[in-house]
């Protein structure tokens, strides 16, 4: 906290911007710059991806610049795509860690971290199996860590307290519709006319689909996580909101939806189950200024360190949060 404070001061005349982008709404900040609606609306996209939150809600004015500060290639504010898919993202990942001496073991998966004396001493697979280790990473999100895999026992009470009741993993995925589609999330229905981010990867890199098909990524808010309409696992739940989109889409691209062979849905549950992203959250818990900096995960535990002696976080749920780029884990490490 005291080296952010030192770096504040040091931006002198460019204080005031700084905060103004760490709190304001996102719709201010486009205002200010542009006066197209429809370019405001699509770049407003960026302040709401993965957050329960709209353009106007104060600080999200931070998310949208969080999604366009990188860097790929040098080039600042660019994204890329990985050829092969995201997948090459972890072989990548894999091959380092194993030619560094890394030992993988897929396909199982963690119960429990066994803590004695108040010092983590190992983990315990499902399969029965014990690994012990002085030092142990987790890369699942913070609550995720605390609450799920260890003994709240083995905790301090206000460590599971802030992580049951503050921590902020609302999620929301699956003047042009953005504000109405957020209100009706506010209403914990799915929002009747969703935004739609759609990407078509093979456009860049043809190897991840047969010659002559396509495939065609749609992130979609706001879903709920509970929607009061109808649980997700109800028959029919899944496919008549899909349907939903198709028809939106096809309002903009005539004949998409007759173009589909097949399409998979995960809704937040199923990001929940498949990928242990809590409530659906990408982010592993909100990106808003009381969840930033010295406050991601907790204030008292945001230098990757957990309550217990040697567990780290090295997760999206720690500084400086969500985003393929390494920059949590690398924190961690150092």
């Amino acid at each position: 906290m005291a080296h952010l404070g030192y770096r504040c001061g040091k931006l002198g005349s460019e204080l005031t911007t700084f905060v103004e982008f760490m709190t304001a709404p996102a719709t201010k900040i486009l205002d200010k710059w542009f006066e197209s609606d429809v370019l405001k609306a699509t770049l407003a996209t960026d302040a709401i991806i993965g957050a329960k939150v709209s353009p106007s809600t104060p600080g999200s004015a931070y998310i949208l610049f969080h999604h366009v500060m990188g860097e790929v290639n040098g080039i600042k504010g660019a994204w890329g795509h990985v050829k092969g898919g995201m997948g090459g993202v972890s072989v990548a990942i894999a091959k380092a860690a194993t030619e560094a001496g890394a030992e993988i073991h897929v396909s199982s998966p963690v119960k429990s971290i066994s803590v004695q004396d108040g010092k983590a001493r190992g983990v315990c697979l499902e399969s029965g199996d014990v690994v012990e280790s002085d030092c142990i990473l987790s890369n699942a999100s913070p609550a995720t860590t605390m609450l799920d895999l260890l003994d709240p026992r083995d905790l301090p009470e206000d460590v599971v307290t802030h992580f049951k009741r503050n921590w902020n993993s609302k999620s929301a995925s699956t003047k042009i519709n953005i504000e109405d589609a957020y209100l009706d999330a506010q209403r914990g229905i799915c929002s009747k006319r969703p935004v739609i981010e759609m990407n078509i990867p093979t456009s860049l890199d043809p190897t991840i689909a047969p010659p002559g098909k396509h495939i065609a990524l749609l992130f979609v808010q706001y879903t709920p996580y509970e929607p009061k309409d109808g649980k997700w696992s109800e028959p029919g739940k899944k496919e008549r909101f899909a349907s939903q989109v198709f028809s939106v889409i096809d309002e903009y691209a005539p004949g998409f939806t007759n173009s589909i062979i097949d399409y998979e849905m995960l809704t937040p549950p199923d990001l929940e189950r498949v990928f242990s992203l809590p409530r659906g959250n990408i982010f592993h818990g909100a990106m808003g200024l009381d969840q930033l900096f010295w406050m991601r995960p907790m204030p008292g535990n945001s230098s990757y360190r957990s309550p217990i002696d040697g567990l780290y976080f090295c997760s999206a749920g720690t500084h400086p949060g969500g985003g393929v780029m390494g920059a949590c884990g690398r924190n961690a490490a150092m």
